[in-house]
């Protein structure tokens, strides 16, 4: 009887070990779990049925018990041997590990998703299958959000578009060239007698298929603004290094990561006699997306002149003069000289001047203070004093957080 419990539990037990360890089963352990299955097989065979207490085996005639006995006793021997087999495999040295193409596809899929950018494209270059997995465009959404969001906009979408559509026309221009001498390999061979060394090695070159990553990948973008390749339009708070000029300004420029001091270098458009200006260096802190879709030599359409207040804070274009690219510049919204700035008898939102006070600069400069026309406003000013274009209203509170942290210690004058 304890033979019989020994051969129909070992394999259940056994199964129930290898699945907490997460390891494959050895080899023996198939013919192990086979082993039950021949038993009660042969048992099938050669028992007889009986309703009487005697023993399982005083029923089976004894020829047909010895071939059963000897019958699994050679299926045990050959089983203890791959099992010593297997020990001494793994006292070798040599141990049954788990290949990670072994794991359940959500398993995978999870360890995938916890992996940094670095990490991803080291897996990439295992194997074909992991390669495929690890450029999957939603594993690089979530790191592209997470490092690029707050400064790539649709004009940086627009400008990687046609980056991608530039380097298809190369790669497809590159193929053409390949085709070409392709054919003038195949002209000399036909001409040659015998085929040289160098010829097949140029061939092979030629023609073996190589995979690379495609162009419009959100991995591809992601390691192209990583590395530096990539230059992208943005808008800087404070150019060229805070210049006096630019306080709580914000202007668009060209931008570049340079991954080894996390920093920018911004190429700013020329404009007038000003050749391009290079700023390097440029933190985190001093970029973002541009928050309206308008080109710097665009006008910008205000959308929210009727709903100005006196304390609303606001953006407003300005350039020197009519060759320079608009700047987005920080404001208030002010009072009417009319108004004494009591909120019980302020009507300064139903009037169609619009008071906007830049408090950075003293009272009494030019730069103070400008009044536009809520219902006619377009751009307004002149070569004295610059041109003032469009308006837009800020209702975030982070926006507003940022133009105050970039506030200059000194008032400028």
């Amino acid at each position: 009887m304890l033979l019989y419990l020994f051969i129909t539990c070992f394999p259940f037990i056994l199964f129930l070990n290898s699945l907490s360890s997460l390891k494959p089963l050895p080899p023996w352990a198939t013919d192990l779990r086979l082993l039950s299955l021949c038993f009660w097989k042969d048992l099938s065979i050669f028992s007889k049925n009986n309703n009487n207490n005697n023993t399982l085996f005083n029923n089976i005639k004894f020829p047909t018990k010895l071939l059963l006995v000897n019958k699994i006793k050679m299926m045990m021997m050959s089983l203890s041997s791959k099992v010593e087999n297997v020990v001494e495999e793994q006292e070798g040295g040599g141990e049954m590990l788990l290949s990670v193409l072994d794991l359940p596809e959500l398993t995978l899929e999870c360890i995938l998703e916890k992996l940094p950018p670095s990490e991803l494209c080291s897996m990439a270059g295992v194997c074909s299958s992991l390669r495929d997995r690890c450029m999957s465009d939603h594993l690089w959404e979530k790191h592209m959000k997470q490092k690029w969001g707050k400064i790539i906009g649709p004009a940086a979408y627009r400008e990687w578009q046609w980056y991608m559509a530039s380097r298809h026309e190369s790669t497809n221009l590159r193929q053409s060239k390949q085709r070409v001498w392709m054919r003038l390999i195949s002209l000399v061979r036909s001409f040659s007698w015998s085929r040289t060394p160098k010829i097949d090695a140029a061939a092979a070159a030629a023609s073996k298929q190589r995979s690379s990553l495609p162009v419009d990948s959100i991995m591809s973008w992601y390691l192209a603004l990583e590395t530096g390749r990539f230059w992208f339009p943005a808008q800087v708070y404070n150019r060229e290094n805070g210049h006096v000029g630019f306080m709580l300004s914000c202007y668009d420029a060209e931008l570049s990561y340079d991954a080894l001091n996390d920093t920018f270098q911004a190429r700013y458009p020329p404009h007038g006699r000003r050749a391009v200006a290079i700023e390097t260096c440029v933190p985190w802190e001093r970029l973002r997306s541009p928050p309206v879709d308008t080109s710097p030599h665009d006008l910008h359409v205000s959308d929210c002149l009727n709903e100005l207040h006196p304390g609303d804070h606001i953006e407003i274009q300005w350039r020197r003069n009519k060759e320079f690219p608009y700047g987005w510049w920080y404001g208030v919204v002010g009072h009417l000289d009319s108004c004494d700035g009591n909120e019980n008898y302020c009507r300064c939102h139903s009037n169609e001047m619009v008071v906007l006070e830049f408090n950075q600069y003293t009272p009494g400069s030019r730069w103070r203070t400008t009044t536009i026309n809520r219902k006619e406003h377009r751009e307004e000013g002149n070569e004295a004093d610059g041109f003032y274009g469009g308006i837009r209203k800020i209702n975030s509170e982070e926006e507003i957080s940022k133009w105050k942290w970039l506030w200059p210690v000194e008032v400028l004058e």
